[in-house]
């Protein structure tokens, strides 16, 4: 068995993390690659009973900084340059999924991209995205005790067996 590292004990948590219900579901670390869920609360619709596209954004940012600073150890923060997002369906209230990839890792510079779906696995929105690197020293945290580390992709870094609160 693996030895679980403290990567995500050291991931930093926001408010905004908090009200879209962001919980790690999965990373390599090796690929720049996570896999998070979030929650379609009913107080972020439109008229239409929809999710609103601003807070689907949101999600989608919150999706692609978790790659790169998963990737980069912990050791880079990611700031969003320029965001491009397409709405490819519509979402209802309910748990959405977001997964997130490093494309280029540079010096200073990663292009980033993720998608959104849904419970049905129905494509909601993609984003793509280059985010300037800032070096960023954060003090450690306990472990939750909702972290339990596997050794699932002891290869690859590691995996979460059960939701831990990121940013």
């Amino acid at each position: 068995m693996a030895k679980p590292d403290d990567l995500m004990d050291r991931f930093p948590h926001s408010e905004t993390s908090s009200l879209l219900g962001q919980k790690m579901i999965d990373f390599d670390r090796a690929k720049g690659w996570v896999r998070l869920s979030f929650v379609g609360k009913d107080t972020f619709q439109n008229p239409a009973g929809f999710i609103q596209g601003g807070i689907l954004t949101a999600m989608l940012d919150d999706t692609m900084g978790p790659a790169l600073w998963v990737m980069t150890n912990g050791e880079a923060f990611p700031t969003t340059i320029d965001l491009n997002v397409s709405f490819l369906a519509a979402a209802r209230p309910g748990p959405l999924y977001g997964e997130g990839k490093v494309i280029q890792l540079g010096k200073t510079i990663a292009f980033v991209e993720a998608q959104l779906t849904d419970a049905d696995n129905t494509v909601i929105a993609r984003s793509t995205a280059p985010a300037r690197m800032v070096k960023i020293d954060l003090p450690r945290r306990e472990a939750s005790s909702e972290t339990k580390m596997t050794s699932d992709h002891a290869a690859s870094g590691a995996s979460m067996e059960s939701a831990t609160t990121v940013a």
